[in-house]
Order: C-alpha cells, then sequence, then structure tokens
C-alpha cells in the first residue's frame, strides 16, 4: 500500500513537472515579447508621386500588430518599434516622388520608420541629392546609427557603381569602413543588425563585408534590391532579403522579432493575407541576443 501511494505520488509530480515545462514552453512562443519591426524595400514612388501601390503594404503592416502568427510558432504580432525600409524608395529621385514617401510615412504609416538610400534613389546618369538630402534630414547622415530594446542598428550607404552596368555590386570601401568603425566601439556581445540595399545575391564581396563585422555580435544582415523575400546563411551571419511592394514584387511585408535567445523573419502576403510557408523565405535561428528583451514590446 505504501510502495502504491509513492508510486501515485511520484506520477502526479511527473504529470504536474510536465504539464509546467509544457506551459513554459508555450509562454517561450507566445509571450516572449522582445523587440518587433517591420522590414520593406524598394517602393518605387512613381517619377509623378503616384504612391498608390504602396497603401495596401502599408495598411497591412498598420493592422499586423495583434494578428496570429503561425500555429508552429505560436503567439502574435507584438506592435513593431518602427519599419524599416533599404532603399529604392523612389522609381527615380524626383520631388514629387520624395513628397508622396514623406507624407505616406507622416500621414498614413503608423509607426516610426527608418530608411537608406538605394541605387535608384541616386538618380543613375544623373545624380540627384533629392533622397539624399531627404535621408540627412530625417537622420542625419547617409549611413547612421540607432539603438533599440538592447540591439545596435547600423544602416549602411554603400554608393552604386552605375559604370558597372550590373545589379550585382561590391559594398563600397566607405560603407565597409563605416561598419567596421562602428561596430569596433561596440561592448563586446551587443547584438547588432547591419541594413544596406543590396541583398546576400547582388553582394559580390560577401567576404570583404563578413570580415569587416570582425568578432561583433551580428545576428542579421538586410537588404532589398531584388524584390523578392529569400534568406540566406553565409560564414555563420544571417541574411534576409526584404520584399517589395512595387508591381513587380512579391507584395509582402516581413516581420521580424528578436528575443533573447531567437530571431525570427517570416514575410505576411498582405493580398491573401496569408504567412509565407516557402522555408527558403523564413529564418527562426537561435541567437546570443539582448538580455534586456524578456517582456519588452519596443
Amino acid at each position: 500500500m505504501v510502495i502504491r501511494r509513492r508510486w501515485i505520488t511520484v506520477t502526479i509530480r511527473t504529470v504536474l513537472s510536465l504539464l509546467a515545462v509544457a506551459a513554459s514552453a508555450g509562454r517561450t512562443h507566445a509571450d516572449e515579447g522582445g523587440l518587433t519591426f517591420f522590414g520593406w524595400s524598394d517602393q518605387h514612388v512613381a517619377v509623378n508621386g503616384d504612391g498608390q501601390h504602396l497603401l495596401p503594404a502599408i495598411d497591412a503592416m498598420n493592422s499586423l500588430p495583434g494578428t496570429e502568427f503561425p500555429a508552429e510558432l505560436g503567439g502574435r504580432v507584438a506592435e513593431p518599434a518602427f519599419v524599416l525600409g533599404c532603399g529604392d524608395i523612389t522609381e527615380w529621385p524626383t520631388n514629387a516622388a520624395k513628397n508622396t514617401y514623406d507624407e505616406l510615412l507622416t500621414r498614413r504609416l503608423k509607426f516610426p520608420s527608418y530608411d537608406l538610400v538605394g541605387n535608384h534613389d541616386e538618380g543613375g546618369q544623373t545624380p540627384s541629392d533629392t533622397i539624399k538630402n531627404w535621408i540627412r534630414a530625417r537622420h542625419g547622415s547617409l549611413s547612421y546609427t540607432f539603438d533599440r530594446s538592447g540591439v545596435h542598428f547600423v544602416i549602411l550607404f554603400s554608393k552604386y557603381d552605375e559604370s558597372l552596368n550590373n545589379p550585382a555590386q561590391p559594398v563600397s570601401a566607405e560603407a565597409i569602413a563605416f561598419l567596421r568603425d562602428d561596430l569596433a566601439k561596440l561592448a563586446k556581445g551587443t547584438p547588432v543588425v547591419v541594413a544596406l540595399h543590396l541583398c546576400f545575391d547582388a553582394i559580390t564581396n560577401r567576404d570583404d563585408l563578413v570580415q569587416a563585422l570582425g568578432d561583433a555580435n551580428v545576428v542579421l544582415v538586410l537588404g532589398g534590391h531584388y524584390h523578392k523575400a529569400k534568406v540566406d546563411r553565409f560564414r555563420d551571419v544571417n541574411f534576409v532579403q526584404l520584399p517589395s511592394p512595387a508591381p513587380n514584387g512579391s507584395h509582402e511585408a516581413t516581420v521580424i522579432r528578436i528575443t533573447s535567445d531567437r530571431l525570427l523573419a517570416i514575410p505576411y502576403q498582405y493580398e491573401s493575407k496569408t504567412w509565407s510557408n516557402v522555408r527558403g523565405k523564413i529564418l527562426h535561428v537561435p541567437i546570443r541576443g539582448p538580455a534586456s528583451t524578456a517582456g519588452v514590446q519596443r
């Protein structure tokens, strides 16, 4: 009788322990908090200022908070700290295009926005400072940094070389020098996100870029340029290519979540209102994230 009671007691304790572990695992996915932000790129506002094709993307991002993630991920989308755009704001850098984009950010998008200059924004064979001056006025410089919830962001401007007549380009020596110098000032282990216009497939000097990262804790490198969502891993560095709302884009917005131990990047297709289930578009990996993100949304 004593043995039977002990067995029952042990069994109950085992069940309760398993339930506690399951509940803890559920909280890890559903209530882990962390830093959330949205990513898009290559908006290509027309030279005449027509930006109607951006409205579905902006409205989708505005409504994404509270949306359930796929069941295997669990939880819901938190309110983003900001939206990050990886360049080619304009089809060509006219004042009309710039004004439309600025108005959409300030009057329609509900969240702060950080942007950078893409190759179209430079003006090609007829260089223009319209978008460059707009970025300088908003962020102080073409390459700049900021911090959110224990994560350091490096936004890189890399001058596009039109003489190459090729969408694949090296990241400029100036951009790499800026990156290397900035990372050298960080406290060891600080999680870092790097953003530039060129995506992984378009970067012809990837080894130089990764070498510039040194031993910094770079958890993610973001790019645009090729209009489709895509993820890559190169020399232990995570690369995410952000999607475009342009007519030839994938009409997705990427939700990125960084917690103390995981990184998630998953595109949301806003026309069909569905999450991507394409493995080559989704990143969900362990990282050394910021200790301060537990329960922090912004």
